[in-house]
């Protein structure tokens, strides 16, 4: 990623520190969820639930999603970022937002402090969507990649609206619609919307970027966004206007349909790949995307099953499987560089230096690996069989995964300049 053309990364102050918080994050989610083990054979619609998911949702997925979206954004246009100022207060207002939007949410103390809270994240959001939208604005090569992560920053601007509007409906009622099915319109809006077009936009630069292979056919992301938008839209204006129906299975079909185009297309870019060896880091991707499928075709065992385990579930291959698997694949694949970039960038070529690779430890990125499977399927089993002992130790084993992924990062972000004999 050095040598291509880009524009000027921005300081790592701007960056590194979405990082380090998201680490921290993932490591307070995963003992959230443990401590409420209780919460994932109950409803959905509980304080400790709402408080893993939020914390699930913007102080990790959001947290490091900002923070290499800032650092990709230039790889992308192909132009600085646009303001990294505005970055590093995105920061501020995005941390300080989820920590009072968790406090309010875990004894629901509706209020102004949950209102205060999603304030900031929305302005957080606001900072975020001027930087893409502005660096995006000068770039003057026409990219898919580029419509994606716009269309995606549109959509998070949009799903943290309507949540600051819920924490406020909350507090002085004034929805005349179910709260809980505006609820449904926001979940999805962020998790399609803002979600699913950041890492179909990202995944389509970075997959065959680090497979060393190509896909000519552009025309199946062109596809993917207009389906992925398209069924999104008419599932939000319909569930609105008319209610939650079960035509909410032909609007997930022509989403499903967008993500099939895109995963076509990054298949394509696998089969021409120069690096035939895939590496354990890309398996996280793959188990991300099957995860992702899975979820899919779960919405209308949701619709129909008796039962909350099933929407249980269904949120938990989506934030813990897809989001998360693919977090834990790509990270060290972008933070060690960012972190070698600060080092030995002007160093490199003159005297003999590290690699990436070897700021962190590949070892533990072993055993997190397969933590992880054995935490996600066993809590996704646990879930089915509503069974409260091995929901405690597929969440312990979450615990672990959280604990060596955060060691990692720290490991990396702490790292001196090391010129080698």
């Amino acid at each position: 990623m050095a040598d291509i053309n880009i524009g000027k990364a921005p300081p790592n102050s701007a960056i590194l520190p979405f990082y380090a918080t998201g680490a921290v994050a993932f490591f307070v989610l995963c003992v959230l969820m443990l401590i409420s083990a209780e919460s994932f054979t109950r409803h959905y619609f509980s304080p400790h639930l709402l408080t893993v998911v939020h914390t699930a949702a913007l102080g990790w997925g959001t947290m490091i999603i900002f923070g290499a979206a800032h650092q990709l954004l230039p790889v992308i246009c192909e132009k600085d970022l646009y303001s990294p100022r505005l970055a590093s207060f995105s920061w501020y207002t995005l941390t300080t937002g989820v920590l009072l939007l968790a406090y309010s949410f875990w004894d629901f103390n509706t209020g102004w402090v949950m209102i205060s809270g999603g304030t900031l994240v929305v302005l957080s959001t606001m900072m975020y969507c001027l930087n893409v939208w502005q660096t995006g604005k000068i770039c003057s090569r026409y990219s898919i990649q580029k419509l994606f992560i716009t269309s995606s920053a549109i959509w998070l601007l949009f799903t943290t609206v309507v949540g600051l509007l819920l924490a406020i409906n909350l507090a002085f009622p004034f929805f005349w619609k179910n709260h809980l099915d505006i609820l449904k319109l926001h979940a999805h809006a962020g998790l399609a919307g803002w979600f699913l077009q950041l890492i179909t936009g990202v995944s389509t630069k970075l997959v065959p970027m680090f497979l060393l292979g190509k896909s000519k056919k552009e025309y199946l992301l062109k596809y993917a966004f207009v389906l992925q938008n398209a069924g999104l839209v008419l599932f939000l204006a319909d569930g609105y206007f008319m209610g939650v129906s079960s035509r909410l299975l032909i609007y997930a079909l022509i989403v499903f349909a967008g993500i099939v185009c895109w995963l076509m297309y990054l298949y394509d870019a696998f089969k021409t790949r120069v690096r035939r060896k895939v590496e354990l880091l890309m398996k996280h991707t793959i188990i991300s995307f099957v995860c992702l499928a899975l979820s899919v075709l779960l919405i209308p065992v949701v619709y129909y099953a008796k039962g909350t385990q099933w929407a249980i579930l269904y949120g938990t291959l989506l934030f813990m499987g897809w989001i998360t698997s693919i977090i834990l694949g790509k990270t060290f694949k972008t933070l060690p560089f960012i972190v070698w970039n600060g080092h030995y960038k002007h160093l490199s070529g003159k005297v003999k230096v590290p690699l990436p690779k070897h700021l962190y430890d590949e070892g533990l990125v072993v055993w997190q690996f397969w933590f992880f499977i054995a935490a996600l399927a066993g809590l996704a089993f646990a879930i089915v069989l509503q069974n409260i002992l091995l929901i405690r130790i597929a969440l312990g084993l979450w615990v672990i995964v959280s604990v060596l992924y955060g060691y990692n990062v720290a490991k990396t972000l702490l790292h001196k300049t090391n010129i080698l004999e």
